[in-house]
């Protein structure tokens, strides 16, 4: 998952996986698509769970995901986004 920001909503919750309580919803950024067809939804809720590990996205987020790819193009403002590419942000290595 992308997410430049993250913040909790919740203070914690059940985790639907391991069913222990604790588990937090963070508000974080993902990108779907690449190039020309890059696009980001910002303050999506993900629900991490400390005891076993595990980020999930809810069926009601994945529905509200669905739809707002299936609406972008009325509903999304346009930002310039600086990108770089992983593997020319490793520090140059001396001889």
């Amino acid at each position: 998952m992308a997410g430049a920001a993250v913040s909790e909503i919740e203070p914690t919750v059940r985790c639907d996986v391991c069913g222990a309580e604790g588990a937090r919803r963070r508000l974080l950024s993902r990108s779907y698509g690449k190039g020309q067809d890059l696009f980001v939804i910002e303050n999506v809720p993900v629900v991490s769970c400390p005891s076993c590990g595990e980020s999930y996205l809810t069926a009601e987020t994945l529905h509200e995901i669905e739809r707002l790819k299936l609406h972008r193009h009325s509903l999304a403002e346009e930002k310039a986004v600086e990108v770089v590419n992983f593997s020319s942000s490793k520090p140059s290595e001396a001889a």
